[in-house]
């Protein structure tokens, strides 16, 4: 199966050249850029700051599983039969790009009961406030990241403005706890180090057909910056590393490449599932992929220690 998804992960690079629209709904690269740059970097660097190339369209990953973010950074809709869950809202000026990819995937807002929080970074939470005004939906996101949300939306917005909208203080998830929906059971961890409160949620069963696959959303990796840090995310890395049987990995990033998810990120992927023909492996379905990234979390976590104990003289 690893050899498969290799060779079709080879397969959408080149389409990626020439595909102008389609599910991801942007051409894959902009003038200028070379045919081997991939869609990672051109959402992540080449054109990140380009809002309207960022509004990609949404596209269907699982039976009950849909991309609905822009381009740069992932939100993930779970749709089951007693309501549905979002992961991260993204944030201004995609807000309401985001409300609208929902309801392009024939999803009614208001039917959202929860929208889960990764962490707290505005890029993530940004929108949450908003997407709650038109849902209704529970806000949950561990203390620590509470605590960084209110800081947030106490401090005054880019270039002076006024501060940014985020969410009041909702639904406080501890370790170990779980949210039963429409026959999904979701298990929270506390993973901090990226931030003081990242949550990863294990749990998640998303579908291909009458096939069920095992789907994580870890909250956020690496760290911060300060020795303290580090040491939380080589724990936090270890005790990823110790989830067994995920068999998906929802990126809150769609970054591949160097900077991100090895073998391709959520927009490389989205392309090879757009060619799959019946039969052909779910290009998202990568569970060796996945042990690979934990690996290699876990070492950088470990590199990053001792860099700080060296910056402090020790």
């Amino acid at each position: 199966m690893r050899n498969s998804i290799r060779a079709i992960m080879l397969a959408a690079i080149c389409l990626a050249v020439v595909l102008s629209s389609g599910n991801l709904g942007r051409p894959a690269f902009a003038a200028g850029q070379t045919a081997t740059e991939p869609l990672s970097k051109t959402y992540r660097i080449t054109r990140a700051n380009d809002v309207e190339y960022q509004k990609i369209e949404p596209f269907k990953v699982f039976d009950n599983l849909h991309y609905v973010g822009p381009g740069y950074v992932s939100v993930w809709l779970l749709t089951t039969p007693e309501g549905n869950i979002l992961f991260d809202s993204a944030q201004e000026p995609y807000v309401d790009h985001v409300i609208g990819n929902i309801r392009k995937v024939g999803v009614d807002p208001k039917s959202i009961r929860y929208i889960i929080l990764s962490h707290g970074h505005l890029d993530h939470m940004g929108g949450a406030a908003k997407i709650q005004e038109a849902s209704g939906a529970r806000v949950l996101a561990a203390e620590g990241d509470w605590k960084m949300i209110e800081q947030v939306g106490g401090r005054p917005g880019r270039g002076g403005g006024p501060p940014p909208r985020v969410p009041k203080r909702d639904m406080v998830v501890k370790e170990g706890d779980t949210l039963k929906l429409g026959g999904q059971t979701l298990t929270f961890h506390l993973t901090p180090g990226h931030t003081p409160g990242v949550l990863t949620t294990e749990g998640i069963t998303v579908y291909d057909g009458r096939t069920p696959y095992k789907a994580i959303v870890w909250g956020g990796a690496g760290y911060r910056g300060g020795l303290a840090e580090a040491e939380q995310s080589v724990k936090s890395a270890n005790d990823v590393a110790q989830i067994r049987g995920v068999q998906v990995n929802l990126q809150i990033h769609s970054w591949g490449g160097d900077n991100g998810y090895p073998g391709g990120g959520v927009l490389e992927r989205g392309i090879m599932l757009k060619s799959r023909k019946p039969g052909e492996p779910h290009p998202f379905v990568d569970p060796a992929t996945f042990t690979q990234w934990v690996k290699r979390t876990q070492e950088g976590a470990a590199k990053s220690v001792q860099d700080e104990k060296q910056k402090a003289g020790r």
